[in-house]
């Protein structure tokens, strides 16, 4: 059965005609993965809805939160995209992990968390130092609420101290960006194979 995937773009930006470094990463990483013929359904940008801060998965009317859990549940493969900024991974990015705190308590009879059996990979740009903070933030909280992450499940690019050059702006994806992307795209896929077929038992009651 063909693999699926789905995008959270946590830029702090709402869309516009202006590219998002963000979007360029999660570019890179939708074409590996159709390398290993992982569909990237989705790219859902965060800033674009209403997801008021909160740790339940509906904190009531006008909520955009319930859809999009319920898109990124329904996917294999959860492709979590930000930026840094000061050094750590962005606000909205936090909101998302927050909201996903509600998994914790949505488990079934075996003690199994909604998104146990789903997996989780980061894209993550800056301009300044952070991004193994970042990821080392993400990949705790992804954890820590039911999400399994692969080998090498960070894809990161980072540029020049006080520089002023964005990922989007790169005139080619460096090759150390290409590499780490291809190898991620490969576990990720490998990992949510191995899941779909025998997922976690939970505990037996």
């Amino acid at each position: 059965m063909p693999l699926t995937a789905i995008a959270l773009n946590c830029s702090l930006k709402k869309s516009s005609d202006e590219a998002s470094s963000t979007d360029a990463m999660i570019a890179v990483l939708k074409e590996h993965l159709a390398e290993q013929d992982v569909e990237l359904a989705e790219t859902i940008r965060i800033a674009d809805y209403n997801v008021p801060p909160g740790v339940t998965s509906d904190e009531g009317e006008g909520d955009d939160w319930p859809g999009i859990r319920e898109k990124i549940l329904n996917q294999d493969i959860l492709v979590f995209g930000g930026p840094i900024w000061m050094g750590q991974i962005g606000s909205v990015a936090k909101r998302v992990l927050e909201r996903m705190d509600a998994f914790t308590s949505e488990t079934d009879d075996q003690g199994r968390m909604p998104s146990f059996g789903k997996v989780a990979i980061a894209a993550i740009v800056g301009n300044e130092d952070g991004a193994h903070w970042s990821s080392a933030q993400l990949f705790q909280s992804l954890n820590d609420t039911g999400w399994t992450i692969p080998a090498g499940a960070a894809c990161y690019w980072v540029g020049e101290a006080m520089g002023g050059t964005d990922f989007k702006e790169l005139a080619k994806t460096p090759d150390a960006v290409n590499e780490t992307a291809q190898m991620c795209a490969i576990n990720a896929a490998h990992l949510a194979k191995l899941l779909g077929g025998d997922t976690y038992p939970g505990t037996k009651t």
